[in-house]
């Protein structure tokens, strides 16, 4: 039979398109159609017709409603191997004589000189015998197994980097293979791999330091059953496999990964911190990338610290991590930064492009989330220097006292930080008069701002430092503005400066006074005009 040369699950693509992937799904007759035909469903993007039913018969279940196709034999490829994917993608042959009568330059009068490249002779045969390639990308070429392992072995015996995203491996026999035919492999990069998570039986594969299995439709209970094999890894990235739990033989902790110092998972499903608190004993983990999934809310497993895995009652939740990465989540609590600081060695976070970090949405500005976070000298992808955090707090604890109740209680839970920052950086509270309350208790002392005009149709200005009662508005100072600058018939809107931050922060409501904006003395506001 014609599609005898396939199996179901198998990996393919279709013939003279190595970048359209897909998996065997049905092989045999169908009906109303002669001969024999493989039905292949596409990768994401690769292209279908059909959920894998035709003319009311179903012959598979595509994961897809217009995902897959039938298709003749011949209209597919198996691929090829990975020392015949080298070979085409590193042989450096003897240029043709067409190629050779190009190259050339003209002589002062006008001569054809044909050129010699330097090095030529050298780098070819460097390539030919591929002996000193130590690192290689064959990524979409339709590679699907290794070949003879010593045909591999002797190919690149020195590769330590291999790129094969996007082919069309998908069995952990052919990866263990692969990896004892290179053993100077460190770097396997199999993204966009889509691979079968049955493991039969691994052998050890100490080499390998860095995995990364983007893509590759991964489950947890997979990663269980290789991680032993891989004992020495260093880094393994599993972006986008919609992992939402991490399911463990008994249900609670991961252990193992002795040296595992970062791991990557980001893109994916998980929506409980529930889940990730089992990785909470990677004793030498240092990196965990979660930006990009689901969470709502953080907490450091402090209760945990007494009761570890194996009844450690020494070990530390995360007690090595240094860079947590939680960028496009779904946190919306100050509770759960404030937890963060609870991280025995947090010194890195990100926090980008979640509610609580968008002040349009009603988040924190740059300088408040520095001034919570005490450990952070990274704070989305930025360097917290010396001068911005010591800024920070003080405009923040002047923030609160100026916005909060005066219950020491109340303002404790809801600024854990605040009593410390005050007193670490002298900060006496103002005495209201009789009269005053609230933000009028500040009144009494100026705070001295400069004011910077931006504005195109403003002119040159100099910039103006100006001393004004803390409890100025915004609609106030806009005021201020228009005539300290004499700018006729402009609206103008106003920016904070902050360090740390790429561009200046707006001040949108006219309502709020200085003091509830935590801006102080030494402040630069930046005065420009409404479009």
């Amino acid at each position: 039979m014609a599609a005898a040369g396939f199996r179901l699950g198998q990996r393919v693509h279709a013939a003279g398109d190595p970048r359209r992937i897909g998996t065997v799904r049905y092989l045999g007759p169908v009906d109303g159609h002669a001969g024999d035909w493989v039905g292949v469903d596409w990768d994401e993007g690769a292209g279908g017709r059909h959920d894998g039913s035709v003319a009311g018969r179903r012959y598979f279940v595509a994961a897809g409603e217009c995902s897959a196709t039938f298709a003749r034999p011949t209209a597919l490829s198996k691929g090829i191997t990975l020392a015949d994917a080298l070979r085409l993608r590193y042989r450096v042959e003897d240029f043709t004589k067409e190629e050779e009568d190009e190259m050339y330059v003209f002589s002062t009068s006008q001569k054809r000189v044909s050129v010699e490249l330097v090095g030529k002779n050298k780098v070819q045969e460097k390539l030919k015998n591929f002996n000193e390639l130590s690192s290689a990308s064959v990524a979409y070429m339709g590679v699907s197994s290794i070949g003879p392992p010593d045909d591999l072995k002797n190919l690149v015996p020195n590769l330590s980097l291999l790129d094969l995203t996007g082919n069309l491996f998908s069995q952990w026999q052919d990866i263990s293979s692969l990896c004892q035919a290179l053993p100077s492999l460190e770097v396997l990069n199999l993204t966009n791999n889509t691979m079968e998570n049955d493991v039969i039986e691994s052998p050890m594969l100490e080499n390998i330091r860095i995995l990364v299995l983007n893509n590759c439709g991964v489950t947890w209970e997979l990663i269980e059953k290789i991680k032993v094999s891989f004992a020495r890894i260093n880094e393994l990235h599993l972006m986008s496999n919609k992992l939402k739990m991490i399911m463990t033989p008994d249900g609670k902790f991961v252990q193992g990964f002795n040296t595992l110092r970062l791991l990557n998972l980001e893109d994916n499903h998980f929506d409980s911190w529930d889940e990730i608190v089992k990785l909470s004993y990677i004793r030498s983990l240092e990196q965990l990338h979660l930006n990009k999934n689901r969470l709502k809310h953080i907490r450091y497993p402090f209760d945990l610290s007494s009761s570890g895995p194996l009844g450690d009652a020494a070990a530390v939740p995360f007690e090595n991590l240094q860079v947590l990465l939680l960028g496009s989540n779904e946190i919306n609590d100050f509770p759960s930064v404030d937890s963060l600081n609870l991280f025995p060695n947090l010194t890195d976070v990100r926090l980008s492009d979640n509610p609580i970090a968008d002040p349009a949405k009603g988040g924190a500005t740059r300088f408040v989330l520095v001034a919570r976070l005490g450990k952070v000298k990274t704070l989305n992808g930025s360097e917290v220097s010396p001068r911005e955090r010591k800024e920070a707090e003080i405009r923040y604890v002047r923030l609160v006292m100026g916005k909060e109740s005066n219950d020491p209680e109340e303002i404790k839970r809801l600024h854990p930080r605040f009593a410390e920052l005050k007193a670490f950086h002298g900060i006496e509270d103002e005495k209201p008069t009789s009269s005053t309350s609230g933000p009028q208790k500040m009144a009494s002392g100026l705070i001295s701002i400069t004011l910077k005009c931006v504005g195109l149709s403003m002119g040159e200005k100099q910039p103006l430092t100006k001393k004004l009662p803390p409890t100025t508005t915004v609609g106030r100072l806009k005021s201020l503005c228009e005539s300290f600058f004499k700018l006729k018939d402009i609206k103008v809107k106003l920016f904070v400066e902050e360090e740390g931050c790429p561009l200046p922060q707006l001040l949108e409501e006219d309502t709020t006074s200085l003091v509830e904006l935590g801006i102080g003395s030494g402040t630069t506001i930046v005065v420009d005009e409404e479009s």
